[in-house]
């Protein structure tokens, strides 16, 4: 429980001094492991859109979370020069998000599979990365989003 604490404190910190808009949803971290990710982003007064449901722009932090955390748990455990990017971005969004949002990424092993390639060979490498949103309160573990964002990574000499 204190780990997890302590990386909701590190993303909302990274968030406020780099990437506000993060700090600015609120995501809290449920799980994270170097096999999976689970961030949670409520449905509040500055997540929603006029009908009622998470906005989309809300919706993309989660996955922009949910996949950049665990790149960074695993980079920095292989490198203090470490370097990440998302390429680009993928969404479908399947139903309203009208409650607390959950967003799951369980592709830890390629995650590190890539960033050990980077490390090995010295130059950015990218490959797409999977996250799923859901909204357990109202529909269980049905997907209300799926997200593919192609994760770019670079690491340094230690």
């Amino acid at each position: 429980m204190r780990t997890l604490l302590r990386e909701t404190l590190f993303l909302r910190s990274f968030g406020l001094l780099k990437i506000p808009m993060i700090f600015f949803v609120r995501p809290r971290v449920l799980e994270l492991s170097n096999e999976r990710v689970e961030i949670k982003i409520p449905l509040t007064y500055n997540t929603k859109n006029h009908l009622s449901s998470m906005y989309f722009g809300a919706l993309s932090v989660g996955a922009d979370c949910a996949g950049g955390i665990l790149a960074m748990k695993l980079g920095r455990e292989r490198s203090k020069k470490f370097s990440l990017a998302f390429k680009d971005f993928h969404a479908d969004f399947l139903k309203r998000a009208d409650g607390d949002v959950h967003f799951v990424c369980d592709e830890g092993a390629k995650v590190k599979a890539l960033i050990d390639q980077a490390a090995a060979s010295g130059e950015r490498q990218n490959m797409p990365v999977q996250v799923t949103a859901t909204v357990p309160s109202k529909y269980g573990d049905e997907p209300v989003a799926r997200f593919t964002l192609t994760l770019s990574v670079k690491i340094g000499k230690k």
